[in-house]
């Protein structure tokens, strides 16, 4: 299978800028696979279709403000991204431009915080670096930091909060589960009164997720390793339910990637913690989930890789060229998609 198979045509103003308010006013799409329909909904309307006994399993990870400037000893600007912490001083980053960022070359943040970059990252093309500071590193980031919004999105986002879900817990993110986005704390507990049950999980974004294939062939395509969790709690909740046939319905890819990372063959989740590097494309027979809400993703992404397993190649661009001519919003802050 080819990466151009997975281009689509968007006009560029299509691309959401800023998010709506309320967060469940985005508009939703609803493609039915039983019966192979599509309804044009808003995200409050998933009430809808979820029902009590449904599991609905959410990433809580947390972004990090993790772009941050830093100067050189001559004033040069550097661009600095954290992607990974290693220990309690060492990173994995991105820099920009990286010949200002050389082994060996140390770089000032501000009074509290000064880096240095102690050797190359083969993976990523990136850097790892040692911070100094005195204080709390945390406390310091958030000072200094930045949210690391993608390059597509052109305007500066006024509330630092609305990049974050409303259930993020643990940070460790590079980039925002942007699916979770849409759900306010009302909505959330409207399906718990519903009897919809709340299951969390925990996939640290990179941004490996989110960079564009750029070999022929996808499945030479390799993926970046990203750390998750799935607590024993969550586990017996989902293995539970998939015994008493409820459905398992994953809030993003990013969940989707931790539950049929933590899938055996049998379709037994497996409480555990690690590195995934699961790379989702058609055809592939999902060991865990029953249905999906997600967001739009860009062309020949990794990302529509993924939904379109849930359905075909064909059927998912079919639905998405829909979707264009129905003028709804795409990629981060954009609208969204329940794939059931």
């Amino acid at each position: 299978m080819r990466t151009d198979d997975f281009d689509y045509y968007l006009p560029e103003e299509q691309i959401a800028q800023t998010p709506v308010y309320p967060r469940d006013s985005s508009r939703l799409l609803v493609f039915d696979r039983k019966i192979d329909t599509i309804s044009h909904k808003h995200f409050y309307d998933i009430t809808n279709y979820l029902q009590a006994g449904d599991v609905l399993v959410i990433n809580n990870t947390k972004v990090l403000p993790a772009r941050i400037f830093a100067y050189t000893v001559n004033g040069g600007r550097v661009e600095v991204l954290l992607l990974k912490r290693l220990n309690a001083t060492d990173w994995e980053v991105l820099v920009k431009p990286g010949k200002k960022a050389k082994p060996n070359t140390t770089l000032t943040v501000n009074e509290e915080l000064k880096l240095t970059v102690i050797g190359n990252e083969i993976e990523s093309g990136g850097r790892i670096i040692r911070f100094e500071y005195s204080g709390v590193f945390e406390d310091i980031l958030s000072r200094v930091g930045e949210m690391p919004l993608p390059p597509y999105i052109t305007e500066k986002l006024k509330d630092q909060n609305r990049y974050q879900t409303v259930y993020a817990k643990t940070e460790g993110s590079a980039a925002a589960p942007t699916a979770g986005l849409h759900f306010t704390p009302e909505l959330l507990q409207k399906l718990k009164d519903k009897g919809v049950i709340i299951a969390p999980v925990l996939l640290h974004v990179g941004l490996g997720t989110f960079r564009p294939v750029k070999v022929d062939d996808v499945k030479n395509h390799h993926m970046h390793k990203e750390y998750f969790e799935v607590s024993e709690e969550t586990a017996n909740i989902i293995n539970l339910a998939k015994s008493e046939g409820r459905r398992i319905i994953a809030v993003g890819t990013t969940s989707v990637r931790t539950l049929e990372s933590a899938t055996d063959e049998n379709g037994i989740v497996k409480a555990q913690k690690g590195d995934t590097q699961i790379f989702i494309y058609p055809p592939y027979k999902f060991k865990c989930i029953d249905a999906l809400i997600t967001n739009f993703h860009l062309p020949k992404s990794t990302l529509l890789m993924l939904v379109s397993s849930l359905s075909s190649r064909e059927r998912m661009l079919e639905i998405y060229k829909t979707a264009v001519e129905e003028k709804y919003r795409f990629f981060s802050f954009g609208d969204a998609m329940f794939i059931l």
